[in-house]
C-alpha cells in the first residue's frame, strides 16, 4: 500500500530594496580643515555607523562625497550640496544622511525648499543625532521645530558679531574690507602707505583749486595716475575718494564717525575745504567757477608805449564787460597811448588761439623736446608730442582759473598796438606743462 503524498509548503524570502545612501557633510569655517582628521570626517564616519546600522533595511552608501568645507549654512549656494541635488533630481540617491539638520540647512525658508525637491523625488532625509523621518507628519513637525532652533541660534550668533564689531569700531579699530588707497594693513592696523598717500594729498590740493572732479578726473588720467590696481581716477572712484573719512582720521560705522587708531592723511582744514565745495550742487560749482573769470593776461600784456595794460570791468544790467586798459590813460591822460584799451575777451581768444596752435605744431614740439630733455634726460620726444597734443582737446573743458595758470606759465609777454598783438612764449614753461602731463611709470 502507497504512502499518502505529503504536501510541502515553500516560503518566498522576502526581497529588500535597496535603498541608496548619500551622506552630506558641512563645515562653515575652514580651520582645522587641514588636519588629518577634521570635522568632517568625523560628521561622515558618524554617517556611515548610523547607514552600516540599516544594512538589514537595504542601506548602502554611495562612494560620491558630498564635503561642503568652509561654507555657512544661511545659503544653498554650496557646490556639494548642489550636486547633491543634481544627483536627486537624476533618481541616483534615495536616502540623505546628514549628522544634524543645521548640517544641510539654518535657514527654515531653504530648509523648506530642501524637503520639497526630496518629496517630488521620494527621497528620506535622516539625521543621526536627531532621529527622524520626514515621510510621517510626526517626523515634519520635529523637523520644523529643529530647524527653527537651529535658525534662532544662527540668528542670535549674527547679532553677536555685528555688536562685537560695532563695539571694536567705535574705539576706532580696523576691521578689515578693502584697504583703502593710501594706507596698507600689518597685524590688523592701517599703516601710511607713503607713495600712494602723496597722491592721495594731491588729489584733495587740486580738488580745492579746480572745484570740479571731471576736471580733475581727466587731468589725472593724462598725467597717468591711476589706482594701485591700476584702475582709472574717474569722477566716481575721485568723489569716494573725498569723501572717505579714513583720510581724516575717521572710524566709520553705520554713518557714524569715531576717532580711529591710524593716523590722518589729510588735514582737518584740508578736508573741510574740500567739502564746503562738495557740498554745493556739481551743477552749482560749475556755474561759479564759470563766473569767477580770472584775467588771463594780467601782468602779461603791455601797450605799444610799453606801459603795463591793466584789467579792469563795467556792468551794465546782468551783463560784465572785461577790458584791458593802459596804465597811463588813468594816471596820466587818454593821449599817452593809441591803444587805449582793449576788449579782454577779444584779445585773450587770440592769445589762446595761438597757443593752442602750439601744442599741434611739429617745429614746437621738437624745440620742447630738445629743452626738455636738457631736464629729464629719459623724456622721449613721442611723450612731448603727446602731451601737447592731449592738451588741446582738454583746453575747453579746464575752469578759467586752470587756463589762467597754464597762461601764466606759458606765455612772457604780450605787445599790444593799434594793429598786431606780438606774443612772446616761454619754451621753459612748455617744459614744464609737458613734465606735469607726462605719464607717470
Amino acid at each position: 500500500m502507497n504512502a499518502p503524498a505529503r504536501k510541502v509548503t515553500v516560503a518566498a524570502a522576502s526581497v529588500i530594496r535597496k535603498r541608496r545612501c548619500a551622506v552630506y557633510t558641512r563645515k562653515s569655517s575652514e580651520e582645522g580643515l587641514d588636519m588629518e582628521f577634521n570635522s568632517l570626517d568625523a560628521q561622515r564616519d558618524a554617517c556611515e555607523s548610523f547607514i552600516a546600522s540599516q544594512k538589514s533595511e537595504g542601506w548602502v552608501e554611495l562612494a560620491e562625497r558630498y564635503d561642503d568645507g568652509g561654507f555657512s549654512g544661511g545659503s544653498l549656494d554650496r557646490p556639494a550640496l548642489k550636486r547633491l541635488l543634481a544627483d536627486i533630481e537624476t533618481g541616483l540617491v534615495d536616502v540623505v544622511v546628514v549628522y544634524k539638520i543645521d548640517r544641510l540647512s539654518r535657514s527654515l525658508t531653504d530648509f523648506a525648499r530642501l524637503v520639497e525637491v526630496f518629496d517630488r523625488k521620494g527621497v528620506t532625509f535622516v539625521s543621526v543625532t536627531q532621529s527622524f523621518n520626514t515621510t510621517t507628519s510626526m517626523g515634519r513637525l520635529t523637523l520644523n521645530i529643529l530647524l527653527s532652533f537651529a535658525q534662532f541660534e544662527r540668528e542670535v550668533i549674527g547679532e553677536r558679531i555685528r555688536d562685537k564689531f560695532a563695539a571694536s569700531r567705535r574705539k576706532g579699530m580696523w576691521m578689515g574690507g578693502n584697504v583703502p588707497f593710501g594706507y596698507r594693513v600689518e597685524n590688523r592696523k592701517l599703516l601710511i602707505e607713503e607713495p600712494e598717500a602723496n597722491i592721495v594729498r594731491m588729489i584733495f590740493e587740486r580738488f580745492v583749486k579746480t572745484g570740479s572732479a571731471t576736471v580733475l578726473a581727466r587731468a589725472l588720467h593724462a598725467e597717468g595716475v591711476a589706482t594701485r590696481s591700476g584702475k582709472r581716477l574717474d569722477k566716481s572712484v575721485l568723489y569716494k575718494l573725498l569723501s572717505n573719512r579714513v583720510y581724516v582720521g575717521d572710524a566709520v560705522h553705520k554713518g557714524t564717525a569715531y576717532p580711529g587708531e591710524h593716523q590722518p592723511i589729510i588735514e582737518r582744514p584740508l578736508w573741510d575745504k574740500v567739502h564746503s565745495i562738495l557740498a554745493e550742487s556739481p551743477r552749482k560749482r560749475a556755474a561759479h567757477n564759470r563766473r569767477q573769470t580770472p584775467a588771463l593776461l594780467k601782468g602779461l600784456i603791455f601797450a605799444e608805449n610799453g606801459r603795463a595794460m591793466t584789467p579792469m570791468h563795467t556792468r551794465k544790467g546782468d551783463k560784465l564787460y572785461r577790458y584791458y586798459v593802459t596804465t597811463s590813460v588813468n594816471t596820466i591822460g587818454p593821449e599817452t597811448c593809441p591803444v587805449q584799451r582793449v576788449p579782454a575777451g577779444q584779445i585773450e581768444a587770440v592769445v589762446i588761439d595761438q597757443l593752442r596752435a602750439i601744442f599741434r605744431a611739429p617745429e614746437m614740439v621738437v624745440k620742447t623736446f630738445f629743452a626738455a630733455r636738457g631736464q629729464e634726460p629719459t623724456i622721449t620726444e613721442a611723450e612731448v608730442r603727446d602731451a601737447l597734443v592731449a592738451l588741446d582737446p582738454l583746453w575747453e573743458e579746464l575752469f578759467p582759473a586752470e587756463q589762467a595758470r597754464i597762461v601764466q606759465l606759458l606765455v612772457e609777454r604780450v605787445d599790444l598796438t593799434s594793429d598786431a598783438a606780438n606774443i612772446r612764449i616761454r619754451i621753459t614753461g612748455i617744459e614744464g606743462l609737458v613734465n606735469s602731463l607726462r605719464p607717470r611709470t
